[in-house]
């Protein structure tokens, strides 16, 4: 059924652009076969441009082999997040809410109980409402409303907690986007955040890399709030084993509810993993692929074939010292 991105007229052209110089940031980044490169992004209300320039070659990391993709439907994996502790892990919120108060779905996750259901592997369902999928949204041109978004994004922690995680591909302008996280059934439960900036490797920007086919965008407050102290965030993770059990979100085109799938993924190439979960059509694009084991987000529905040419198989690049990099340069940006 073709790509996991939308093709209709309400998508724009996939081709970031560099504008005009804003501010220039140095730091020290690894470079690894084809991933030397700089961060553009681009900014509403005017051009900016983040450059990472690199620090010279260094090992890139050991990459350990995947299985081959063959899912066991009777095994078993627990279907959200253990409980996190705030002292070690920056995504699991504040500390316990006092009684006055309902707790955030940020302060939520970080109680959620390890007796957690059990679901099968490879079967994809409706997401059920839990923390974890309120740090997860839809994308939108304009006004929210039912069937209307084009791509998948989700809230990733930093220390400005304004920052989202999609594919490169998604969108190359931040005029009218806005992210609804959360959304369901034509509402955004907990608001929408209007897009301001799009962070993305000259990798992609000027070669369309598939291996880089991330985006970091920023995000303005609403009503004084930043959007990680409202749902919550996921944190990034690099370097972590290809062989692992993840959680992949994604919103369907014309679809009003994310769509949820565990299962373990694989090595597609040097850069790329693959994961097969049915049912993963046209808007998923930029979807998380979130760790059961570390609770990280490690990878996104992009890279080959820009997600996958099938609903049934889907892609994204290894997350590795490249977007640490541009990680880096869209928090020193966002700051």
């Amino acid at each position: 059924m073709g790509q996991h991105r939308r093709r209709t007229p309400r998508r724009r052209l996939l081709a970031p652009t560099l504008l005009a110089a804003l501010s220039a940031l140095t730091i020290a980044t690894v470079v690894a076969g084809t991933h030397a490169w700089t961060s553009e992004a681009t900014a509403a209300g005017g051009p900016s441009a983040v450059v990472v320039s690199p620090a010279g070659p260094s090992p890139s990391p050991t990459l350990s082999p995947g299985p081959t993709l063959s899912p066991t439907p009777a095994a078993t994996v627990p279907a959200t997040p253990t409980a996190t502790d705030p002292a070690t892990d920056p995504a699991a919120g504040p500390e316990t809410p006092s009684p006055s108060r309902t707790p955030s779905p940020r302060e939520a996750r970080a109680a959620t109980s390890s007796a957690t259901p059990t679901v099968t592997l490879g079967t994809t369902a409706e997401a059920p409402a839990t923390p974890e999928s309120a740090t997860v949204g839809a994308l939108f041109s304009g006004d929210v409303a039912a069937g209307d978004h084009f791509c998948t994004a989700s809230v990733l922690h930093s220390p400005t907690g304004n920052l989202l995680l999609t594919a490169a591909h998604c969108l190359e302008s931040t005029d009218g986007v806005v992210f609804a996280p959360g959304y369901r059934d034509g509402t955004a439960p907990y608001g929408t955040w209007r897009v301001t900036a799009i962070h993305t490797t000259t990798g992609w920007s000027r070669n369309g890399d598939p291996d880089e086919d991330f985006a970091i965008l920023e995000t303005a407050a609403a009503d004084g709030r930043r959007i990680e102290d409202v749902v919550g965030a996921n944190t990034l993770g690099t370097d972590e084993p290809f062989g692992a059990t993840v959680r992949l979100y994604g919103y369907p085109s014309g679809g009003d509810a994310p769509l949820l799938c565990t299962n373990t993924t694989g090595r597609q190439s040097t850069y790329q993993r693959v994961v097969d979960c049915p049912d993963y059509p046209g808007g998923t694009s930029g979807g998380p692929w979130i760790s059961a084991a570390t609770g990280h987000v490690i990878g996104a529905i992009g890279g080959y074939q820009q997600g996958g040419d099938t609903n049934d198989t889907s892609y994204s690049e290894y997350f590795d010292h490249t977007i640490a990099a541009l990680y880096a340069a869209a928090v020193a940006a966002a700051s």
